[in-house]
């Protein structure tokens, strides 16, 4: 049993944690939180040399723009896309068949941002996952391939988009042929997506397919903007990433859940905080001396990413950014005025820090799946006053399940701050903390240590 320093425990827990100790020695608890060896070499594997030539060529195109050429091989959208298939196909390959490549595309109408008619075309690479009961829980992870200049129509000027975003397309392609040579229970989807800079359009198109599918996409990144350590004032910080994660949200009508989550304090206690959580305590376990920086929000002011759409349907998403953007090198078109070089260019770009980024999404991603789901109908019992937390949740599925782990934190805490493990039961009671002081959640465990992201329990009566 993990808990934070007991001098901040109130004295009358003491015994309750004693008690607790002891049950989940007699539960057999697997080793939690140990490094596995397969994120290990995962995370050795990603190379930022690699990073460097993808982000050189998808930057050869010229430009990207969602509009532009789709005939030529060397120039234009089209020619972009053609690439990033063959690649993620040629890595698939090497790795045995498993990695499975297809173009996602459809035809967007005109409006503000498109002129004519527009073909938006995704390239989707899928890892099905090995165990059959986890297989359909999906975890996806994008980077969007098309580029502009400073007028959002022009489809002809150059728009090499090196930072914004062909560092978080490279980021995925490099994740998706490294990932593709390992075994994972559950699915990892990697999308190159097209039409962000336009309204999101291709997001918004393979999301709403997920949707009307029932597909099961139990969490969401994107990678929008990764590639540089530079701020615009000059500062260097190669050691962190923004992961913004939005708390309630903002939908005109508020779904039931929310409004449970809203009347007992919950508000960062949703599935994409909850998520956030569980990335940053995964990928700082596994890339030292880097830290991810969760951000309370949606995303910037003034600005979007392709996991809107996942989270305006409900799923739960995320987005990666670095620290300090400089704005400068982001939808500008090309040149030096005043002496300042504007343009998204290469030599902008930090490819050790980009790799860093790639490091902490390919862990989490890993970790998530590989590990069981999160448990469902996570409850805490309110039929009476008491002072201690009654807990019940619906039994997890899969074969390799060893058992579940109680965390808690004071309701001011960012993080998890203290846990129980108590073994395969579906209800538990935690002697000592009070429901009323604590914010609670429910983790599923297998026997190789892998732990689920955490449920937040709403009250029931019953």
């Amino acid at each position: 049993m993990r808990s934070y320093l007991s001098d901040k425990i109130l004295p009358g827990v003491m015994a309750a944690v004693t008690c607790m100790q002891a049950f989940s020695a007699m539960a057999a608890e697997p080793a939690i939180g140990a490094r596995q060896p397969q994120i290990e070499k995962i995370a050795a594997d990603i190379s930022a040399q690699r990073i460097e030539a993808l982000v050189r060529k998808l930057v050869s195109f010229q430009t990207r723009h969602t509009m532009s050429e789709t005939e030529s091989d060397t120039r234009g959208i089209g020619a972009a896309r053609r690439w990033i298939k063959s690649e993620l196909e040629r890595c698939g390959a090497q790795a045995g068949g498993r990695l499975q490549v297809s173009l996602d595309s459809y035809t967007e109408a005109p409006g503000p941002r498109i002129s004519h008619p527009t073909e938006i075309v995704n390239v989707v690479a899928t890892l099905k996952g090995t165990q059959v009961e986890a297989s359909d829980r999906l975890y996806v992870v994008s980077g969007h391939y098309d580029s502009r200049a400073s007028e959002i129509l022009d489809a002809t000027s150059v728009a090499p988009g090196a930072d914004d975003d062909a560092s978080g397309t490279a980021a995925v392609m490099e994740m998706a042929c490294v990932m593709a040579r390992y075994q994972f229970d559950a699915t990892l989807v990697f999308v190159a997506v097209a039409g962000e800079e336009q309204g999101l359009f291709g997001a918004t198109h393979w999301a709403e397919q997920a949707k009307q599918k029932n597909l099961n996409v139990a969490g969401m990144f994107t990678n929008d903007i990764i590639g540089s350590s530079h701020a615009e004032d000059g500062r260097i910080d190669r050691r962190q990433v923004r992961l913004f994660a939005e708390g309630i949200s903002s939908a005109k009508e508020v779904a039931e859940r929310q409004r449970s989550l809203l009347a007992t304090g919950g508000e960062n206690d949703s599935p994409s905080r909850q998520l956030a959580r569980y990335v940053k305590e995964a990928g700082e376990r596994y890339v030292p001396d880097f830290t991810v920086h969760i951000v309370q929000r949606r995303d910037r002011y003034l600005r979007g990413g392709d996991h809107i759409p996942f989270l305006e349907r409900g799923y739960p998403a995320l987005r990666f950014t670095e620290p300090n953007e400089d704005f400068n090198h982001q939808h500008q078109d090309v040149r030096v005025e005043g002496g300042v070089q504007y343009g998204d260019l290469t030599e902008f770009v930090d490819f050790d820090y980009t790799s860093q980024v790639a490091r902490i999404n390919a862990v989490a991603l890993a970790s998530l799946a590989l590990a069981p789901a999160a448990p469902q109908q996570g409850e805490v019992l309110t039929a009476q006053l008491e002072n201690d937390t009654r807990l019940r949740w619906q039994a997890n599925r899969e074969p390799d399940l060893a058992g579940y782990r109680i965390v808690w934190r004071d309701t001011t805490a960012a993080q998890w701050q203290g846990s129980v493990y108590v073994g395969k039961v579906t209800q538990f009671t935690v002697k000592g903390l009070s429901k009323d002081n604590f914010f609670f959640g429910v983790q599923a465990v297998d026997n190789d240590g892998n732990v689920s992201v955490a449920t937040y329990p709403l009250p029931a009566r019953s």
